[in-house]
Parts: C-alpha cells; structure tokens; sequence
C-alpha cells in the first residue's frame, strides 16, 4: 500500500491543469512494480469533507498514471469497500491500482482505527508513505495505517525530501532564506515555529 500525495489542480472536466505530483510518485512505484509488487495507491483530493464528491474523483490521476507507467491502471469505486477489495486481492505481480479519493471516507481525517485496518486488510503487510505534503497529518491513509501492517518506510520521493530538509537545517550556507507557501496559514505556523 502506498500513500501518494496526487492533490493536483483539476480544470474543466477532469483535465490535470499540472501533473507534478504525479511525476514525482513513479520512482517510488516503478521500483516496487519492477520488483514484482502488487501496488495498491491511495491518496486525496481535495477537501471533499466526507462525502462522495464526483469534481473530487481520482479518475484524472488513473487516466494519467495509465499513460505516465503504459499499463493499465484501474480505480476501484470505493476506498476499502468491495471493489477495492475485488481488485486487490485479483491483482497480479507488477499490476498497479487506485483507491477512490481517501477523504471520500469521513474517518480518514478522524485517523479512525477502523478505516486504517481496512486499509492495511488490502495489502500484504507492507506499507509506504510517499506523501511528504500529507506526512505531517495524523490521517487513517499517513499515519494510523502503520500501525497495522508488518512493516512501514519511506518512498522515494519521501526520501529526498527529508535529505534536502536535513540539509537546510543542519548546515545552511548562508545567506539562507526560506519561502513557504499555500493556501492555508492556519497549516503553516507550526512548521515556521
């Protein structure tokens, strides 16, 4: 199972305004698919605030993923439902699917218990975090799932981005300046304190 961040701007009709984060996940899943993995992808969308939500829909991200990786991958219809359950336990070795949207589910952000064992149920006990701009969320999908699986690391893209933090705090050259942005400030002041 792993966690990918695939928040990216939706346009118009499910046209993907910038795939950035998407590109940045294929490391990570092109290794475990050559090592003959069953990967199972799980990430959000947007702020859907617990309800099923079609704008919200990973549709784009599948149709994508299917052109970026030249295999076909398949979005279950649900997040730890029967499809996703159908799917994952049909899969064959190097294949790759997509949970629905994770905050589709309102216990996702409650890191509800039961929603992390459903979603460690899918795989076989392997779990990897991938998603270093949700990483600091206490979420069923980043951290209440690691709980429940045998084992849990990091992904590629976790990986650099933790050496390049490590950098910057433990030795800056200076002059040294940071720039953080987004849209909520609110998410912010811890990390500038």
């Amino acid at each position: 199972l792993v966690r990918c961040d695939f928040n990216v701007p939706i346009k118009g009709e499910g046209i993907i305004a910038d795939d950035t984060r998407i590109q940045a996940a294929l490391p990570t899943i092109k290794y475990l698919m050559e090592g003959g993995a069953k990967v199972i992808l799980c990430s959000h969308l947007g702020r859907p605030k617990g309800e099923v939500k079609k704008e919200f829909s990973l549709s784009p991200v599948v149709k994508r993923l299917t052109e970026l990786l030249e295999i076909q991958v398949k979005l279950a219809d649900d997040i730890t439902g029967n499809s996703a359950k159908e799917l994952s336990s049909n899969m064959k070795d190097g294949e790759v699917i997509l949970l629905e949207n994770v905050r589709f589910d309102a216990r996702e952000e409650k890191n509800e218990e039961s929603m992390s064992k459903e979603l460690a149920d899918l795989c076989d006990g392997i779990y990897v975090n991938d998603a270093f701009g949700t990483a600091h969320r206490a979420h069923s999908s980043t951290e209440g799932v690691s709980h429940f699986v045998e084992t849990s690391v990091a992904g590629f893209l976790m990986e650099k981005e933790i050496k390049f933090l490590n950098g910057i705090l433990e030795n800056p050259e200076k002059p040294f300046l940071a720039i953080l942005g987004g849209a909520k400030v609110s998410d912010k002041i811890g990390v500038i304190e």
